[in-house]
């Protein structure tokens, strides 16, 4: 990479001595280079001026960032100015910012970026400019994020439209089908269930109910706890700093439910909004707009990132790994927009999360015992027609969130479960249901979030287990009449409740 980083800075006022400034200026800088850089570039001071309090230098270097060498620099400027001349430095901003990087593939169409700029490609190399960058921007490392944005930009433009890598790992033996209508239709007409009062939700009566727990049950007694996971329980609120560290945030903003509070309780403020409410009878959303907070938290999507937050800043014994816990409280939000579909694709689902956090070959031995216990479930217990693939996105593999090796060697990544539904079409041209996955991800978390062993490597992984989903695919292999259901099942079920008659 070669930077070009146009700087000024403020100072608290005129330097009595502008001359002896100058003269500090290029050992100061090349003191601060040297310490930032070392031997792993070259840079150098390539202009400086100074003008009244305004001193405008620029700093240029074929390897390390400038700007770290800048704050090393406007450190020892302050020590120096304020001993000799009781000068400070008040402030400092980049007019310009300009870094020449090497892209992985080539651009297809034009780019946006959130701050002024300018990106020129020729071929695979970008010249981005960033223009009027704020101490805080210098500071937090905008340039290196807005470089790996551009280069994920690209990335992402080469792959699009090319199906997520998807290779199949296990079927299970084919079984007869005897139930071909839509589970949720027929739940609708049995009135087991009713479409909620939001969208994407669902009111489950008694039976839907009994059925939907008999699968928490089976789950929690058959697959989590031979394993050794322990419940825990947590918020339903993940907050924005969380959702920074696991990059949920940059990932999927717009599937989130986000969560708002009163700036108040006090009865006055809120009384124009009550008033109109009495009168109208309707919301009143513009005054509503003023009396909650911004959005600071979003309400549960995966259970997984508070867990890491609970681990967070923690050193785990050794005797306490792999460390496997679940939860199983808190209430999943995930705006799907137009992709609703029936019981298995909503707004709002129940779902237990695992995590588990170990040593690598602690958690791929882990894995393995957890394929062998839903294999139990689905084979024996529920008796489905199921399959495993290995899934990852072609961009995951190029921008190296998951290797060639790792995809040959299956060691991270994720495993997806998949249930035919007879109701879609036939096995062989019909989408099949993803109805579990099981991930190990690495040391993503564990370093994020500073999660730390006693000794050696901390990974982590999850694999969240959808309720309804899992009530999908077997009401649409067994359908709705109990005598066709597998007598292990049967027998976890036990008697179903009465259903309500409505007249």
């Amino acid at each position: 990479m070669e930077h070009a980083l146009q700087a000024e800075i403020t100072l608290s006022a005129a330097p009595a001595d502008p001359a002896a400034l100058e003269r500090l200026i290029p050992t100061v800088a090349e003191e601060s280079l040297k310490r930032s850089i070392g031997t792993r570039g070259t840079g150098k001071l390539a202009h400086v001026g100074l003008t009244g309090d305004r001193l405008r230098l620029t700093l240029e270097s074929d390897g390390p960032r400038p700007h770290q060498a800048l704050l090393a620099l406007i450190r020892r400027l302050s020590e120096e100015l304020g001993r000799a001349q009781k000068v400070g430095v008040r402030s400092f901003s980049a007019p310009s910012y300009r870094v020449r990087f090497d892209l992985e593939g080539d651009l297809k169409h034009p780019l946006t970026l959130p701050l002024p700029h300018t990106l020129h490609v020729e071929g695979r190399v970008g010249t981005l400019e960033l223009r009027d960058l704020p101490e805080e921007g210098l500071r937090d490392n905008w340039m290196d994020r807005a470089v790996t944005l551009v280069q994920e930009k690209v990335r992402r433009q080469n792959y699009e439209g090319k199906e997520q890598y998807w290779d199949l790992l296990t079927q299970s033996p084919r079984r007869e089908m005897t139930f071909e209508l839509d589970p949720t239709e027929g739940m609708i007409a049995r009135q087991w269930i009713r479409s909620g009062p939001t969208k994407g939700k669902w009111f489950l009566g008694p039976t839907a109910a009994h059925l939907m727990r008999t699968m928490e049950r089976i789950a929690r007694t058959e697959v989590l706890e031979p394993l050794g996971f322990t419940e825990v329980v947590q918020p339903h609120h993940d907050s924005f700093d969380i959702l920074l560290k696991t990059g949920h945030l940059e990932g999927l903003p717009g599937e989130f439910y986000y969560v708002t509070e009163p700036r108040t309780r006090d009865p006055a403020a809120w009384e124009t909004f009550t008033d109109l409410v009495k009168i109208t009878r309707k919301v009143p959303e513009g005054e509503l707009a003023k009396l909650v907070s911004p959005p600071s938290a979003v309400s549960c999507y995966a259970q997984c990132p508070t867990i890491y937050w609970w681990l967070s800043g923690r050193t785990i014994a050794e005797e306490s790994l792999p460390l496997r816990v679940f939860d199983r409280s808190a209430v999943s939000n995930r705006y799907e927009s137009g992709g609703r579909h029936g019981l298995e694709r909503v707004d709002e689902f129940h779902r237990i999360e695992p995590v588990y956090v170990g040593t690598p070959a602690q958690l791929l031995e882990l894995r393995t015992k957890l394929l062998e216990r839903y294999a139990h479930v689905f084979d024996t217990i529920l008796e489905l027609e199921w399959r495993t693939a290995w899934v990852t996105p072609f961009y995951m593999q190029q921008s190296g969130g998951v290797g060639v090796e790792d995809a040959q060697a299956r060691v991270k990544g994720t495993i997806d479960f998949e249930a035919y539904l007879p109701y879609r079409g036939t096995r062989e041209n019909s989408e099949w249901l993803e109805f579990q996955n099981l991930s190990i991800v690495g040391d993503k978390y564990t370093k994020a979030f500073t999660i730390r062993p006693q000794k050696g490597e901390l990974w982590s992984g999850c694999s969240g287990i959808g309720l309804e989903r899992w009530l999908t695919a077997f009401l649409a292999q067994k359908g709705l009449d109990p005598d066709g259901w597998p007598a292990k099942f049967r027998e976890h079920a036990g008697p179903l409740p009465r259903d309500i008659r409505f007249l």
